[in-house]
């Protein structure tokens, strides 16, 4: 049997007083090609916090642990960074606004992926070795034009192409990928994924956490609704991704189209054209 990646059972996160995961149980294997789907609100983003470690769920009565990675229980964060590839949104905003010593090269936003870092490369050697493995990862992502520009030099679909090489320069066993192409145009989004694509034919796991459908690159054979913190549905895509099993989760109807191996999904009801009543605006 492939190696789990994540084992959730019985797994329980409050905020706020609010359930916002609720007795999971869910596996996630080697080469398991997986995304996770649900609308905003839904639990998708506490999943990502338990794969890395940053959130920790509930206590269960019987003493035993809801949350496995890579088959252990407990990590030393720094070491788990070295097993998983991560790219979202808030990743590229810390790397260039959240860094209080100024903002970093592309090569150096990849390097840092080898010293286990999020920001200036001020701790541990860099090799050459590693410099050659960084290189590799930017010409994969087609960023090696951007290894010497400042990220906060770069377009967001440029940003985000140097944090997909700097995910997979470690040859990580999974790579997380949360919302990875919000603020993304649709020809840069669709480059980004077609990145992806190239990453998932090669062997790297991918888990992939979103609420665009259109992300779900054809290469993803699992797909897990997520909605009110609880697993609706879980299954192959051709079983899950139907117009009743996303109607049902989003409340409302939908309609799905395919291209290319991809799938779209829009809201089968239109909005009211008709004018304004008098007296608003």
């Amino acid at each position: 049997m492939r190696e789990s990646i994540l084992e959730l059972d019985g797994a329980t996160v409050v905020k706020d007083g609010r359930r916002v995961l609720d007795d999971v149980t869910l596996t996630i294997r080697a080469g398991e090609h997986t995304a996770i789907v649900g609308p905003n609100g839904a639990g998708k983003s506490i999943l990502v916090s338990l794969l890395t470690h940053t959130e920790r769920p509930l206590a269960r009565p019987d003493g035993l642990p809801p949350v496995r990675v890579f088959g252990e229980a407990c990590w030393n964060i720094f070491e788990l960074r070295a097993h998983l590839g991560i790219v979202s949104a808030a990743l590229q905003h810390h790397f260039v606004t959240g860094n209080s010593e100024g903002s970093i090269s592309g090569e150096a936003a990849v390097l840092s992926a080898f010293l286990n870092s999020y920001g200036i490369l001020r701790y541990g050697e860099v090799t050459a070795e590693m410099r050659r493995r960084a290189a590799e990862a930017l010409a994969a992502a087609g960023a090696s034009h951007l290894a010497g520009r400042m990220l906060d030099e770069m377009s967001s679909g440029e940003a985000r192409r140097v944090l997909l090489a700097r995910a997979f320069a470690t040859a990580p066993r999974a790579l997380i990928l949360d919302e990875p192409t919000t603020g993304l145009d649709m020809v840069a989004r669709h480059g980004f994924m077609e990145r992806v694509r190239t990453l998932a034919r090669a062997g790297t796991t991918l888990v992939l956490i979103t609420h665009h459908i259109e992300e779900i690159v054809p290469e993803v054979t699992r797909v897990i609704l997520l909605g009110n913190g609880r697993i609706a549905a879980d299954g192959h895509r051709t079983t899950v991704l139907t117009k009743d099993q996303l109607g049902r989760l989003f409340g409302q109807p939908i309609l799905i189209e395919e291209a290319a191996g991809y799938l779209y999904a829009r809201p089968a009801a239109r909005l009211p054209t008709a004018p304004y009543p008098r007296g608003t605006h």
